[in-house]
């Protein structure tokens, strides 16, 4: 019986194949890439059903890693497109992706790439796209935020993070975990906590547990904006220092206006008309509360 053969059967995610993969390319998880490999088949599957993936769908994987996400996205979805920055693991991909024709490995940097022209060029006979990945922890944010801004027409993105990550990006007003991320997220998605994973399922065992987390790509934003980029810019600013209130972390900017009154009188019409007391702090505000406060400063003007 052939090496393929004998493990074609058997699950990459499995600890034994996973360790016999390992020993076999002399393969190390790379610290630098948040390499974590996950050994855990059913939380595998519990990622791949919270993606609701149609047999007519195409996916996007970030960080295949030897492919045990992968293989599971493979037998689900009509196209899987993998991006991998690490180029060891290319003989290893090549073996255990093998006996799945309907998926392609770009040997690429996701920050780096035309995502848009990977999407026109590789998801063209797909009905809906998704991503579903197992994001290295030290890109989560940049990748997470790259794959909303850049407005593909993604329907979800499934990802695991870091269980702190994921409650922040879930948070509720009013609530210690509620910030610019939270803020961010929602604004192009809603996001839902699918499950909590242990560290013990991955390999090596990293040192905090993660989550996966799934958002539903919204049509429109739940707000609207006057201006996008101040609106973020806004919303960061409002949380810069978490104890400080609006009133003293937004004074940072300045407003157009009238020159007998200082940028603090500015600041204070602007509040005034916003209808929201600036003694108070950022992670009080809704979305549509910040929204409101920066279409008035975009009317307003800065300076």
């Amino acid at each position: 019986m052939s090496h393929d053969t004998e493990n074609s059967w058997k699950d990459i995610a499995s600890p034994s194949r996973t360790r016999e993969i390992m020993d076999r390319f002399d393969l190390n998880a790379k610290k630098s890439l948040g390499q974590n490999f996950l050994i855990d088949i059913n939380i595998l599957r519990n990622i791949v059903r919270a993606a609701e993936l149609k047999p007519e769908d195409g996916v996007l994987e970030i960080g295949p890693g030897i492919g045990a996400l992968t293989e599971q996205l493979a037998r689900a979805a009509k196209k899987v497109v993998a991006v991998e920055i690490d180029q060891r693991l290319r003989p290893v991909l090549e073996e255990t992706l093998s006996p799945y024709p309907n998926t392609r490995v770009v040997w690429d940097d996701v920050l780096k790439m035309d995502l848009h022209r990977l999407f026109a060029e590789a998801f063209q006979d797909v009905q809906d796209i998704h991503v579903v990945a197992n994001l290295p922890y030290y890109v989560t944010t940049p990748i997470l935020m790259t794959l909303l801004e850049e407005k593909l027409p993604l329907r979800s993105i499934v990802v695991m993070v870091q269980n702190e990550v994921a409650d922040r990006i879930a948070a509720q007003p009013g609530t210690k975990d509620y910030g610019s991320l939270s803020i961010a997220v929602q604004y192009y998605a809603k996001p839902q906590k699918v499950l909590k994973v242990p560290r013990s399922v991955f390999v090596p065992r990293p040192h905090v547990d993660s989550a996966v987390i799934r958002l539903e790509i919204r049509k429109e934003p739940p707000v609207h904006v006057e201006d996008e980029k101040l609106f973020f810019r806004i919303v960061r600013a409002g949380f810069a220092r978490r104890r400080k209130t609006l009133s003293n972390n937004l004074s940072d900017i300045s407003l157009d206006g009238p020159a007998e009154l200082s940028p603090k009188e500015r600041w204070q019409k602007v509040f005034e008309e916003a209808g929201i007391d600036p003694s108070r702090r950022g992670e009080t505000l809704s979305l549509e509360e910040w929204a409101g406060l920066s279409n008035i400063v975009f009317r307003t003007g800065i300076k």
